[in-house]
């Protein structure tokens, strides 16, 4: 993900303010989604639509989804599936211990590889804690 500082590491540097990552993230997820969504596509809008089905809870409860997708995101090393399941999971109620144990999992099934998404992961989240922005709202793919 880029930045404003454009580092290209999807990172903060010198002069940005805490909240600059976690407000960016958002606001550009929520910008393009609606621009992506206000396409005439049926198979774009359907795919958004079963992401978001797929997060509702059921026999696996949100909070169970949310690690899932989590994990899956760092195996893939999508930084903004990796921000966005982050902030998820934060809003679903997981803990800090319980987030690094899906890190964990990532990293496993993953390799060393993801340790530098990993970093990112765990500067989000230390945003997120810090009261840095509001998560990013509802599914429609991280």
């Amino acid at each position: 993900m880029s930045t404003a500082s454009g580092d290209g590491q999807g990172g903060v540097a010198g002069g940005d303010s805490e909240a600059d990552r976690v407000a960016e993230f958002t606001a550009f997820r929520k910008r393009m989604n609606e621009r992506i969504l206000a396409e005439p596509n049926q198979v774009v809008r359907r795919f958004f639509a079963l992401d978001t089905q797929t997060y509702q809870p059921g026999a696996l409860d949100l909070k169970t989804k949310e690690l899932l997708g989590l994990v899956a995101s760092l195996v893939l090393r999508c930084d903004d599936c990796i921000s966005y399941h982050v902030a998820q999971c934060r809003d679903a109620g997981v803990k800090r211990d319980e987030m690094f144990e899906a890190f964990s999992v990532g990293l496993v099934v993953g390799g060393s590889i993801v340790i530098p998404h990993l970093r990112r992961a765990v500067d989000f989240l230390d945003r997120l804690e810090q009261g840095a922005a509001a998560a990013p709202e509802n599914h429609a793919h991280g």
